[in-house]
């Protein structure tokens, strides 16, 4: 039986997404109205904003920063060398489908690997410190899904493996995850949980390095001082490749991890979708084993990352996900959609890597406005940022170019990216209430301040994405 406080619930909820503008909200239909691109984004970069729940941490480092702490990790022991010409030392039988295939330009090795190639290998490579402007400058491109042709094949096939060795470098990795959160708190967020995993770090002689060693690493970076001054909360995720023979001995070790590292508050599945060897299904004997073990362990699972109708979504929730990475083809399943009207699921919305990965055409086809105004929650988030020359500040404009989002749409986001997030009752509360604070005291300031022309300020980082898709550039 229904009680009354359901059904005045339920009608609060409704009356929410169907009343028209309050008059409170007419100045920033006005401001739209008369700003530019460039202003707007200005004003996106300055406003207050929540947290990022789906980042992907070593998809999160622009190209750059890999090349500078790459070169700043040969203090550490760790040299490295990036693949600038081929020689053709492996005709005819090149490896085009391995983890490091032989064709692949820009792909990185640590000078432990180098030192095993063949002396023709070894010359189809160079140290990071001796490349010329045209070489560093094609390092950097090789990172970034910038050209017409680049797409989904080319970042999974190709930028994970020019990442090569890097990724092996937990110090590295801390020292990205410090970037990370400095930027992020410049453009006003409070809170990361970004994917981080502890497996598969090496010392420069290629010797392992535990996974509890790893997550102390992190956690230790993330209590120095230039973290801390930015009073960006940050909880960590611990990720396993769904698709892999492996994937189930994965998830337990994840599920142990989690257990045993206090700023490790979940447990996510990722790769791609249209891998049928990782459907959800698949893991659910597993999770339900882990359960009798393990309390305490959230999930949040990519799901709907698809361009075809499926039941991943649906069967993701049957998992035990309180959080649905990117739900692109929920649209096309009405029964879950209504299901997550009402039920206590957030979709993590990745804007910009939906259209660079090609899941959508143009945003036109995005369901995020169908999700959002009829009551299912959502909140905008990076994915990959580095890899699409993009910030969190792009996420929101694209929202309200592309979608024409209201104030109380904005917040609303923003208020979700909290109030969805993996941390304890008191700390949310914390986190909700001082965003509050903020963006209360951020619009009476745009209403004080009316007559500052924002693209003046010059403040917001222009990266690719938007340079090359408005007019936010020179």
């Amino acid at each position: 039986m229904i009680s009354i406080n359901q059904v005045l619930w339920k009608f609060a909820a409704f009356f929410c997404f169907v009343t028209p503008l309050s008059a409170s909200e007419h100045w920033f239909e006005q401001f739209k109205s008369e700003v530019t691109d460039l202003e707007l984004h200005e004003f996106l970069y300055e406003m207050p904003k929540g947290g990022d729940l789906h980042l992907h941490l070593s998809g999160s480092g622009f190209p750059e920063w890999w090349y500078e702490l790459a070169v700043a990790s040969e203090k550490l022991g760790y040299v490295y060398y990036t693949k600038v010409q081929l020689n053709n030392c492996r005709l005819p039988n090149w490896d085009s489908f391995s983890a490091r295939p032989y064709h692949l330009m820009y792909q990185t090795v640590v000078a432990h690997t180098w030192e095993k190639l063949s002396e023709c290998e070894r010359g189809e490579f160079l140290p990071l410190l001796e490349l010329s402007n045209k070489q560093k400058k094609a390092f950097v491109s090789a990172l970034k899904l910038d050209q017409p042709h680049e797409g989904r094949e080319e970042f999974f096939g190709a930028h994970w493996q020019r990442l090569g060795d890097m990724t092996a470098n937990p110090y590295l990795i801390a020292e990205l995850l410090a970037r990370n959160i400095i930027a992020f708190a410049a453009e006003g967020l409070v809170y990361l949980e970004p994917q981080i995993n502890t497996f598969g770090y090496r010392a420069p002689n290629g010797s392992a390095i535990s996974s509890q060693d790893a997550a102390a690493l992190f956690s230790r970076r993330v209590q120095q001082k230039d973290v801390i001054a930015t009073g960006v909360t940050v909880r960590f995720q611990q990720s396993i490749l769904r698709f892999l023979p492996d994937a189930e001995d994965q998830l337990r070790n994840a599920y142990e991890v989690v257990s045993k590292n206090d700023l490790y508050v979940a447990v996510n599945m990722v790769g791609r979708e249209d891998n049928d060897k990782g459907h959800p299904l698949r893991f659910l004997p597993t999770i339900r084993d882990l359960r009798r073990s393990y309390s305490g362990v959230r999930l949040s699972i990519h799901g709907g990352e698809v361009d075809e109708p499926n039941f991943h979504v649906r069967d993701t929730i049957l998992l035990g996900a309180e959080r649905i990475g990117h739900g692109l083809n929920l649209i096309t399943d009405p029964e879950t959609m209504r299901l997550m009207r009402y039920g206590p699921y957030l979709v993590e919305i990745n804007l910009i890597s939906n259209l660079l990965l090609e899941y959508v055409s143009d945003y036109d086809a995005h369901p995020f406005p169908e999700y959002l105004r009829t009551g299912i929650p959502v909140a905008l988030s990076t994915d990959d940022r580095g890899m699409w020359d993009s910030t969190m500040t792009d996420e929101f404009f694209v929202a309200v170019k592309e979608f024409n989002l209201t104030w109380e749409e904005i917040k609303r986001l923003s208020r979700n990216s909290l109030k969805y997030a993996f941390v304890d009752e008191k700390k949310k509360v914390d986190l909700i209430n001082g965003y509050e604070r903020r963006i209360d005291a951020f619009e009476r300031q745009v209403r004080d301040d009316s007559e500052t022309r924002w693209s003046a300020r010059n403040k917001a980082p222009r990266r690719g994405f938007v340079c090359s898709r408005y007019l936010v550039c020179d």
